[in-house]
């Protein structure tokens, strides 16, 4: 079987050093709020380029925080709008209706499966007050046309970079080009930690420090509580885990793009589309997407060959029982991807031998009907 991520044997291509780390922090006796926090977070800030960066506890709470945080500085109130993809993963919704804010559901590009900048501003009402890009996939949303309808009506610009660590846009990397963003650390992502974790990266001191205080319980002080705040911290242990592990990022994606590029350039098949890829570094792979019409046959097909995949994903958040309230809406672009998703194992610790059973894989599917 090949893994869809094979996550013992990533772990293990970070060995013995990994170990070292972790055993580090433990015989420290220190495990919040520490050195390791405050290494990481200089160096992810360093690394996205820009000059702050809060860890948190995941990436749903990142996003949360951003928002939140808007909301104590003034910049919006319960009942604002916040422009956001419609085929995002249920979390980002998640973000915007746990601070009572409203979303607004945007269609995607249908090549990229991007928000689709041309329909933003069409959206824009007197409540918008930001529009919530997601890099989905691990491709970065093409920023200067979302900048301009910002720009224009005087919105923040927040990231879900929750997928697209590393990813660039005109030379600049995700997380430095929104006015804030968010970032998962879940085992499976880019940088992934060995549990959960998340992190806010932005340019705006006042936000850092509002966002900091929100996760520490509201506490700007020991015992000072000017917020109504949660409790949303990045542990020392993953800290160092993560620090460990950035320091090879970039060539981790440059493995995952060379993966994509296999690919791209090995599978033919009349029923599967491959994805819209734009810019070299502005795609790191998360998930190598392809679309099938017979999605579930095509699934099936490879799981025969030894080719594990997944559905990234199947049910989209307007239709989902949380948001029953939205059941009733038709966004058929967003609705033709959820039906037509595939997700193709890639990693960096894939062989060519792998890459070469996949294609070959895909290549030979011929539904019975047809």
């Amino acid at each position: 079987m090949i893994k869809f991520l094979d996550l013992e044997k990533v772990t293990a291509s970070f060995e013995p050093g990994l170990s070292r780390e972790v055993e580090r922090v433990v015989r420290s006796g220190w495990y919040l709020l520490g050195n390791e926090v405050h290494a990481f977070e200089a160096d992810f800030a360093r690394y996205c380029g820009v000059g702050e960066c809060v860890g948190v506890a995941n990436g749903l709470d990142a996003l949360t925080l951003i928002l939140r945080g808007y909301m104590e500085m003034g910049w919006m109130q319960e009942g604002d709008e916040v422009i956001v993809p419609a085929n995002t993963y249920i979390a980002t919704i998640l973000s915007i209706t746990r601070n009572r804010l409203v979303p607004v559901l945007c269609e995607p590009e249908e090549g990229t499966c991007l928000i689709d900048p041309a329909r933003i501003e069409p959206l824009v009402t007197a409540r918008t007050k930001a529009i919530m890009v997601v890099h989905l996939y691990g491709q970065v949303v093409d920023m200067e046309p979302v900048s301009q309808v910002a720009a224009k009506y005087h919105l923040k610009v927040i990231e879900d970079a929750a997928q697209a660590h590393g990813a660039c846009y005109q030379g600049r990397r995700a997380g430095n080009l929104g006015d804030a963003a968010a970032f998962s650390f879940y085992p499976g992502k880019n940088l992934g930690a060995l549990g959960d974790g998340g992190a806010v990266t932005t340019h705006d001191a006042e936000l850092a420090k509002v966002v900091r205080a929100l996760a520490n319980y509201g506490s700007s002080a020991k015992y000072v509580f000017p917020y109504k705040g949660i409790n949303s911290r990045l542990d020392e242990v993953q800290a160092a885990v993560l620090r460990h592990k950035l320091a090879r990022l970039d060539a981790d994606n440059e493995r995952r793009r060379h993966v994509a590029e296999r690919y791209m350039e090995g599978i033919c098949h009349p029923l599967v589309a491959l994805p819209e890829w734009r810019e070299r570094e502005g795609h790191v792979f998360h998930i190598f997407a392809v679309r099938c019409a017979r999605r579930d046959a095509l699934q099936a097909h490879l799981a025969g060959l030894g080719v594990q995949t997944l559905i990234h994903y199947p049910v989209p958040p307007h239709k989902q029982e949380a948001y029953r309230e939205w059941n009733s809406r038709s966004y058929p672009v967003t609705e033709r991807i959820h039906r037509e998703e595939l997700s193709l194992p890639i990693s960096p610790v894939m062989t060519e031998e792998e890459v070469d059973i996949v294609v070959n894989a895909v290549n030979c599917f011929a539904p019975e009907d047809e």
